[in-house]
């Protein structure tokens, strides 16, 4: 079953998806060195800091940048509360000056600028996905509160999106996360990041409600083995469909008296010629089981998908369902399809599949070797490949704990870094040169070979010229002297637009849903071999010859000198 909850919204003004996220959701070193910024008089210098990753998740070669709409939400909320005010007195020493505090009461982000990547670009490290222009004291204070909004929903977005890789893009992809989520607001954003890298609908019914994203789920085990015989099943009618889905299936087979319109009966009238036909004996068959499902297919007539795990899927579950599927046909309505939940998921989806066509055939019923089969049972990204190479028979994957955990790496590991500080550039330097910051206020911009994907990412000095299209630039690796090649762009992209400025959003924002059909294009750009799971080859993520030559002059003016003896 799915449902769809539009939402009207103000395209400038994001709202926040939690209470939880607020100004006071930071680490407390952020408020000391506020403090200790304002101490030494450095409340106005103007600082600029990057939001960026230094490496790209699940070892892959990309990333799916999210949580923008949070962050410029944030900006909006940004305002430390009386009640803030009374517990910082408390965390702070008895000597911190007074004064502070009713400078903390005024600040807001009024003062801060954002320029940032587009919410769903596929991403790559180093290249910085938010920056942030403002008041130092507040700037800094924004850095706890915005990497969480960011690195989570970055690594959800990219988590699913590599799902939907591995699926292929006709698979459904059904995200079943919640009950396994790190906590309610863990499973609301995942629920809403999921459907962003690519997720078709969620089984969380708030964040259907809240986003608008398409829900769906059916009946679990402890529905089934709560029926017991086909007496609790018995006495009930179900009137044909109006208008009809399919058209009515024979029973001139049967010497069985059809006079009354019992569902039950219609369905006992084709129990045994099912049977028959996929070789297994009638009275193997759970009654249980087919009430359970009698049951359910009354309840939800035209959304009949059963799932046919609990006791057997060859010997009970799966004639069962047919059965019931049939008398639903005979009545004019399309039953949806199967679930296996357990056991070897390809091996019995190629078998459903078979035994589906084989009855489709017997009885002339060509709408029956069709229907949907849904697996689930603890899926993760190397099952979906093993399923590939297996040839399953899968039409659709209910996926939660591998999905919303994102097991296979638990964080992105954002970093927030200053850049510049009164319009001087600033560099962190480190014997681990990935940890080397690159230094400024650096535009952006992705390059774009004849094929239209995209070569590379390509940062500038602040005053440089954007690359042209048709017009040869040189692109050198940040650090390493010899990697270096000269690009003859077909297109250039600019990657940073400004969000917001003067205390708000400065320009609509999109959807959930454009958000989604932006990450999807993005990727479908992307060429096959950077999305491959073994062995992707590297993104080039590059600086021109003028901002290499630059951080490497302001290297050497920052690194210490040592003495030789």
């Amino acid at each position: 079953m799915a449902s769809t909850d539009s939402q009207c919204i103000d395209r400038r003004r994001p709202t926040l998806d939690s209470n939880v996220v607020q100004t006071l959701l930071t680490d407390l070193y952020q408020i000391t060195m506020c403090y200790a910024y304002w101490k030494a008089g450095k409340r106005n210098d103007q600082a600029v800091f990057d939001l960026f990753f230094r490496k790209n998740p699940f070892g892959g070669e990309f990333t799916i940048f999210a949580g923008l709409d949070q962050c410029l939400a944030l900006l909006q909320e940004f305002k430390f509360s009386p009640s803030d005010i009374t517990y910082l007195r408390t965390c702070l020493p008895a000597e911190t000056d007074p004064e502070f505090f009713a400078y903390l009461e005024q600040l807001d982000a009024s003062e801060v600028t954002v320029h940032a990547v587009r919410e769903g670009s596929v991403v790559f490290p180093r290249v910085p996905l938010i920056r942030i222009h403002g008041p130092l004291p507040v700037v800094q204070l924004l850095e706890t509160t915005l990497l969480t909004l960011v690195n989570f929903a970055s690594l959800v977005a990219t988590n699913a999106s590599r799902f939907r890789v591995a699926a292929g893009p006709e698979a459904k992809l059904l995200e079943f996360g919640l009950r396994r989520a790190q906590g309610p607001d863990g499973g609301l954003s995942a629920s809403k990041y999921c459907y962003v890298g690519g997720f078709d609908s969620t089984s969380n019914v708030l964040a259907g409600k809240q986003f608008g994203i398409p829900t769906s789920g059916t009946h679990a085990h402890a529905f089934v083995s709560s029926f017991r015989n086909l007496d609790e099943a018995a006495g009930r009618v179900l009137q044909p469909c109006q208008p009809r889905k399919v058209p009515a299936i024979s029973l001139e087979a049967s010497s069985q008296s059809l006079d009354t319109d019992e569902f039950l009966t219609l369905v006992q009238h084709f129990r045994a010629d099912v049977c028959r036909h996929i070789g297994v004996v009638k009275e193997e068959t759970n009654d249980g089981e087919l009430a359970a499902f009698i049951s359910y297919a009354l309840a939800f007539p035209s959304a009949f998908l059963a799932l046919i795990d609990t006791y057997d899927v060859m010997r009970s579950g799966l004639p069962n369902f047919i059965c019931v599927a049939l008398a639903l046909g005979h009545l004019g309505y399309l039953a949806l399809g199967i679930r296996l939940d357990s056991g070897d998921l390809s091996y019995s989806s190629k078998e459903v599949r078979r035994n589906l066509q084989l009855v489709s055939k017997k009885l002339s019923v060509p709408w029956l070797e069709k229907v949907t089969i849904v697996a689930s049972n603890d899926i993760n990204e190397d099952t979906l490949n093993s399923l590939n190479a297996q040839g399953h028979c899968i039409d659709a994957f209910g996926i939660g704990t591998h999905l919303v955990t994102c097991q296979r790496q638990p964080a992105l590991g954002c970093v927030f870094k200053l850049v510049e500080l009164n319009g001087k550039p600033c560099m962190k330097l480190s014997q681990d040169v990935a940890k080397v910051t690159l230094p400024g206020s650096k535009p952006a911009y992705r390059l774009y070979g004849s094929d239209d994907c995209p070569l590379l990412d390509l940062m500038t000095l602040a005053d440089e010229p954007a690359p042209c299209v048709g017009q040869r630039v040189l692109c050198r690796h940040p650090f390493q002297e010899s990697r270096r090649a000269y690009v003859n762009p077909s297109r250039v992209e600019r990657l940073y637009h400004m969000y917001w400025s003067n205390g708000q959003v400065c320009t609509d924002l999109p959807t959930l849903e454009e958000v989604r059909t932006f990450a999807k294009a993005g990727m479908a750009a992307l060429r096959a071999d950077h999305q491959r799971p073994l062995n992707p080859t590297p993104y080039k993520v590059s600086v021109t010859d003028g901002l290499y030559q630059f951080t490497h002059r302001l290297w050497l003016e920052y690194a210490p000198i040592g003495e030789l003896s």
